[in-house]
């Protein structure tokens, strides 16, 4: 039976050899993590190796490596071909952790739903009262919102008071699109491309270059605005348009797209056949009506 501390050094050790792409780790580094004593370090690793929990790497470069029977010990899987499932704080990846189990400890009512989050990675990043977000996992691209109630840094848990769960349907961003797809031409005025959104009821639209065939750019509302801030009423949609664009074949998966917003801080993506035709447009609100079911 190991001690509260026998378990947290070894969950450190784990956490930062996932971390390390292999490489042995030394024990002033677990004692960094726990801030504790590298002494202490030392003289629980022996007891450790004993119990063939962890083993010892010699020489300049050496130190410590989890055996297999560490990862059973801890139920923590050993693969390394496994899936990473992202944890978020304020929209942003929180990197070095993820998670590998979720567990719904209580499901009285919806509003008082517990899980505890079983994380890969140094949990201490995390504070009581932080709102993250998990997801989406792999299978059944579940995606939960909650805030931390409490934190497990010996079994490295976190248990969470969840505000939302949601399930990201299997779809792809063609199923959500819209397909009527309005597009503005690079040489329409300022004007002209306003009162098309407008008229439209849109806030942004993908721009074409008709002598190329092909999409150059988008146009959207916060540009006119800025533009017209600027004093650049005269110009043309090419001279004010985002030319960075986005686009997405329709066959990929609407959390695959949600991630691609997330990590490019976009709103909106064009969506393109196999020869890179234009053929909808999906936004982040179209994702998230799907998910919530109101389309």
């Amino acid at each position: 039976m190991l001690t509260s501390v026998q378990k947290e050094i070894l969950q450190s050790l784990i956490n930062l050899y996932r971390n390390s792409k292999g490489k042995s780790i030394k024990g002033e580094e677990i004692a960094e993590m726990m801030n504790r004593n590298p002494g202490t370090i030392r003289n629980q690793m022996q007891s450790l190796r004993s119990l063939g929990l962890v083993k010892g790497v010699p020489g300049p470069r050496g130190g410590y490596k989890p055996t297999i029977e560490a990862y059973h010990t801890l139920n923590i899987t050993a693969t390394d071909n496994e899936a990473q499932v992202p944890i978020y704080m304020k929209g942003e990846k929180l990197e070095d952790i993820s998670v590998a189990k979720i567990e719904f400890t209580s499901i009285p009512h919806p509003g008082e739903c517990e899980a505890a989050i079983k994380a890969l990675g140094n949990i201490k990043q995390l504070d009581l009262g932080d709102r993250i977000r998990i997801g989406p996992t792999p299978v059944n691209k579940l995606v939960v919102n909650g805030v931390v109630v409490g934190r497990d840094d010996m079994d490295n848990i976190l248990l969470l008071d969840t505000t939302s769960i949601r399930s990201i349907p299997k779809k792809t961003v063609l199923d959500v699109a819209s397909h009527n797809l309005i597009t503005l031409d690079v040489d329409n005025d300022i004007k002209h491309a306003a009162e098309i959104l407008s008229s439209n009821h849109i806030e942004g639209a993908p721009v074409l270059d008709n002598d190329k065939k092909e999409v150059v750019g988008i146009l959207t509302l916060s540009d006119i605005t800025r533009a017209i801030a600027q004093d650049k009423t005269s110009k043309k949609v090419k001279n004010i348009m985002t030319r960075k664009i986005i686009t997405v074949q329709g066959n990929v998966m609407i959390a695959d797209a949600i991630e691609i917003m997330t990590k490019k801080k976009i709103g909106r993506l064009i969506v393109t056949d196999a020869d890179r035709n234009p053929v909808g447009i999906v936004t982040r609100t179209d994702l998230l009506d799907k998910i919530a079911g109101l389309k």
